[in-house]
């Protein structure tokens, strides 16, 4: 799996006792002849590769030539694919989230997993679900039924009417977030940090200033907690290509966020 990423992602891989090899995630080509080198020097042959488009932490996100070649890929090397598409629906400035199911053949190997917690704001309730290769949902579905025996029912209801429902509140979320993301990229910006607009998520994902970078993000995330009273995840908890970034969660308000910002101006002007 690419790293850095989010943690569950190779938790689950620990978990399940596998053995897990991370490629540098990157934009362009060096990723895919990273993943074909550490396929060619992993033995026994790797089984399955874990991909999350739009991105967490780094907010990256691909077009659907890029999951025609991680198909291609899968296809040569004979290996399964989880796709994490929990973005799907968080994006900004005409960008559109192509699903991995979208590629002749996918479903051949691929699993896609999505979720109701960012869509529609059902984070707490934890609904989603698994569509994909009719051997890997069958696995899960079997796996499953030893763990739990199905949702309180007015959950799942819930979930269905979001679904069959006029689909405005997604595009309302949707600016909520977008908007977050403008008020702080340009507020960094104007405070001398420069911060890219993410194209998608509900994250920010920044370089920490030259200045502060020796730090390392684990105590500069410290400093931004105890002197500008704001909350960033260190880059390191999502990987040793982490390192040297934090990332941002846009869950607050408007005005927290704008209130965030000063906190943050006063450290870098020191």
């Amino acid at each position: 799996m690419p790293d850095p990423t989010y943690p569950i992602h190779s938790y689950c891989v620990v978990i399940a006792g596998g053995d897990l090899r991370s490629i540098p995630l990157s934009d362009d080509e060096d990723f895919f002849e990273r993943l074909q080198a550490a396929t060619k020097l992993t033995w026994p042959k790797p089984k399955m590769l874990i991909i999350n488009f739009p991105h967490n932490p780094t907010t990256m996100v691909v077009d659907r030539p890029f999951f025609e070649k991680v198909i291609q890929f899968a296809q040569e090397n004979q290996i399964l694919i989880v796709h994490d598409l929990a973005y799907a629906d968080l994006v900004f400035d005409g960008y559109q989230a192509p699903s991995i199911l979208q590629v002749p053949g996918a479903k051949e190997l691929a699993v896609e997993f999505y979720t109701l917690s960012k869509s529609y704001s059902m984070p707490g309730w934890r609904v989603g679900f698994a569509v994909g290769n009719r051997r890997m949902i069958n696995a899960l579905t079997r796996l499953k039924s030893y763990f739990d025996y199905g949702m309180f029912q007015p959950i799942q209801i819930a979930a269905i009417i979001a679904l069959n429902s006029d689909q405005e509140c997604v595009r309302e979320i949707r600016e909520i977030y977008q908007s977050r993301r403008d008020i702080l990229v340009e507020g960094l910006n104007r405070a001398g940090w420069e911060a890219e607009r993410p194209k998608a998520t509900m994250f920010v994902w920044a370089e920490i200033p030259p200045s502060l970078k020796k730090m390392g993000s684990l105590e500069f995330s410290k400093l931004l907690l105890r002197e500008a009273k704001v909350a960033v995840s260190p880059g390191i908890g999502f990987g040793e290509c982490g390192e040297g970034y934090v990332r941002f969660a846009l869950v607050e308000n408007e005005h927290r966020i704008r209130q965030a910002v000063r906190g943050i101006r006063k450290i870098l002007q020191k």
